[in-house]
């Protein structure tokens, strides 16, 4: 049975949702689960019945969110380092934590350490569009400066997850510029550009909005650009759902409609939650790490466990192993 480690210390609403989505994870999929944390905070929330399933590895320190990414490697007692211990040593298959994320990608590049080949290791995240299937982007915050040979990286990664874990059949992988022609974009993607373009995944330059509208299914960038676009669509998210409640609740006819399309404003909502996507793996490294956001609620994190075993389902580590170690092959041609 594969077992997953939880770190549950450092998220900003405390131990209780993010305990309850593992349980509620354990009850929809077989796996065990190994809840690094406060034992006396943790073992009250979890009911007799899953007790077999669930391990609790005893710790109260954790990195608080104020604190440097760099003090991780020092503290030996807190839970993310512990479970990051737990990984490395084989004694669970993955990680999930909505922890401090500098602290997670630090530890999980020193500790498990990156794929051969990896020139740096990147948050994928998705994100929903018009279309069935969400858009991907990478990298998510992982790399503020970046290379050109990073973005390359980054295109391989997403390409490939995309494919075995998404279930793409063959994705399109755009550049995030400021304007779809070929000499649009800065120094950094200009020279991206020249590099991406021989691989047959790429479809060339896209724009913010094309993130949206399905054109293309990975798009790759910076660190420092693909957390803004996530903060902002998180943000714009969020406005436009609070903008049609308060409309519907100002006219008694918008009520009447509202009461008809309840249905359409269901899905749309679980669509556009961000809850709903989990959190976002750490690829480049050489076992599976998923980062949560900070304010995930049980539902994300749930879903955080899902995206988990789905990429120990798809063996995505070993994949982009071999597909790195061909990478250096060709080049050594």
């Amino acid at each position: 049975m594969l077992k997953i480690a939880i770190d549950v210390m450092g998220a900003d609403n405390g131990v209780a949702p993010i305990v309850e989505g593992v349980l509620q994870a354990l009850k929809a999929k077989e796996f065990a689960a190994v809840i690094v944390g406060d034992e006396a905070q943790i073992a009250p929330l979890i009911p007799s019945k899953l007790k077999g399933r669930v391990e609790i590895l005893h710790c109260t320190d954790y990195i608080r969110m104020e604190e440097s990414a760099s003090s991780a490697t020092k503290r030996t007692e807190s839970s993310i380092f512990k479970a990051t211990e737990l990984l490395k040593e084989g004694a669970v298959d993955a990680l999930v934590s909505p922890g401090h994320s500098g602290a997670t990608m630090s530890l999980a590049t020193l500790k498990i350490g990156r794929i051969k080949g990896v020139s740096r290791p990147a948050i994928c995240t998705t994100m929903p569009n018009i279309t069935d299937m969400p858009s991907i982007i990478l990298d998510a915050g992982a790399n503020t400066d970046c290379k050109s040979e990073y973005l390359v990286d980054f295109a391989i990664m997403g390409y490939e997850y995309a494919k075995n874990v998404i279930g793409f059949e063959n994705p399109r992988v755009g550049l995030l510029s400021n304007g779809e022609e070929d000499n649009k974009g800065n120094e950094l993607t200009k020279a991206t550009f020249k590099l991406l373009k021989p691989f047959a995944f790429f479809k060339g330059n896209v724009e913010g909005r094309d993130i949206f509208n399905g054109s293309v299914d990975v798009i790759v960038c910076d660190g420092f650009s693909g957390n803004l676009v996530l903060k902002a669509s998180e943000g714009v998210a969020f406005a436009i759902t609070s903008v049609m409640k308060e409309e519907i609740k100002s006219c008694i006819c918008s009520m009447f409609g509202a009461l008809f399309l309840r249905g359409v404003f269901r899905r749309l909502k679980k669509k556009m939650d961000h809850s709903e996507y989990g959190g976002a793996p750490l690829l480049g490294v050489q076992k599976v790490v998923i980062i949560s956001h900070g304010s995930s609620n049980a539902r994300a994190i749930e879903c955080a466990i899902y995206q988990a075993l789905h990429a120990l389902e798809s063996d995505i580590c070993a994949k982009l192993t071999a597909v790195f170690a061909s990478k250096a092959d060709t080049q050594k041609d």
